[in-house]
């Protein structure tokens, strides 16, 4: 299996902090040298290890954002 490769591009927030340090966070993040997507997912302190998350791209997040407003 090949390495993914990533780059955070911006630190956009931490939405929340589990027990073991652990943060979920919205980064820009460049997956295997492509655009910058927006990320959510969970990431150890040291940003070498990650949890499971999901990528939009600025009209995904646009539209995601949209949503929550009316539902929130």
């Amino acid at each position: 299996m090949s390495e993914i490769k990533f780059e955070i591009v911006e630190q956009l927030g931490v939405i929340s902090e589990n027990d073991k340090g652990w943060k979920k966070e919205l980064n820009l993040v460049s997956w295997n040298e492509r655009e910058p997507k927006y990320d959510l997912r969970d990431w150890n302190d040291t940003h070498e290890k990650m949890g499971k998350g999901i990528t939009l791209s600025k009209e995904e997040a646009k539209k995601l954002m949209n949503i929550l407003k009316d539902k929130i």
